[in-house]
């Protein structure tokens, strides 16, 4: 917002930013596929996905209050985070405690604001394709803005495909009493990307301006299989099935960038 524009009261507007962020990965065998689970039980667990969580509230420029954290076997965690736009009270009074059994789950309640986190870790045995997919929406109103987190959390995960949503919601009153439905300039998400998240994916916007709602699809240029194969090496496989896995995973990743089904087609080149 305009430095010079005085506001009347509190910052009513509701900025709400969320992502689905997808990994995929070919898991040949069964004992593949469970080791892919393992994998991801490992790599974002309820430590990881605090650590990530607690980065995101200081890149907005809000404060921890309260972490609960839990870990469930076989898999899953669950963490809550409690924050703030200003600090409140010690540290020492942060209390872990569980707030139920959600499977890889982060949830972070700033102080008129939340932030939450779910991991899905999907596999299925006919054709190998193991897709993990984290859901993560950050909603924020006064001063902080969830635009600040984009590129940290794209780069927190492995991230082959991202979908995102933002949305500006409300009103807030200057001190003349004329309701503003915005507090800063944009026409894309695109535009707080950084330059190198820009060019690593071919992107697709669908934004409705008058509304202030703004989407953003994002697909990984750069497609190596040996980056795809979990628990095995290009070389492990003959040409010709080297080029049914690349059809299999482009098919994946394509239905998902375009939520929709697609016969079997040219896969990448």
């Amino acid at each position: 917002m305009n430095d010079e524009l005085r506001l009347h009261g509190f910052n009513n507007l509701t900025k709400s930013l969320s992502f689905n962020i997808y990994d995929i990965n070919y898991a040949k065998t069964e004992q593949h596929q469970k080791e892919y689970i393992a994998y991801i039980d490992e790599v974002y667990n309820a430590d990881r996905l605090t650590d990530i969580l607690t980065r995101v509230t200081e890149i907005i420029g809000a404060n921890v209050l309260n972490v609960a954290r839990q870990d469930y076997e076989p898999h899953g965690a669950s963490v809550t985070i409690l924050i703030s736009e200003h600090p409140v009270g010690n540290e020492e009074d942060h209390a872990e405690a569980s707030p139920g059994p959600i499977p890889s789950t982060v949830v972070g309640h700033l102080d008129k604001s939340h932030i939450t986190v779910h991991t899905y870790p999907e596999s299925h045995p006919d054709n190998g394709i193991s897709t993990f997919r984290a859901d993560i929406d950050v909603s924020t109103c006064g001063v902080i803005s969830p635009l600040k987190a984009l590129n940290f959390l794209i780069h927190s995960f492995d991230s082959d495909i991202v979908t995102m949503d933002y949305r500006v919601r409300g009103f807030t009153r200057d001190v003349d009493g004329r309701k503003h439905y915005i507090d800063h300039e944009i026409n894309s998400i695109q535009n707080y990307l950084a330059e190198d998240t820009k060019a690593a994916y071919e992107m697709i916007d669908v934004n409705i301006y008058q509304e202030n709602i703004f989407h953003t699809k994002m697909l990984l240029k750069d497609f190596q299989l040996d980056n795809y194969l979990f628990g095995s090496g290009v070389d492990e496989f003959p040409a010709t099935e080297r080029e049914h896995i690349m059809r299999a995973l482009w098919r994946e990743m394509q239905e998902i960038f375009y939520s929709r089904n697609m016969s079997n087609g040219p896969g990448p080149v």
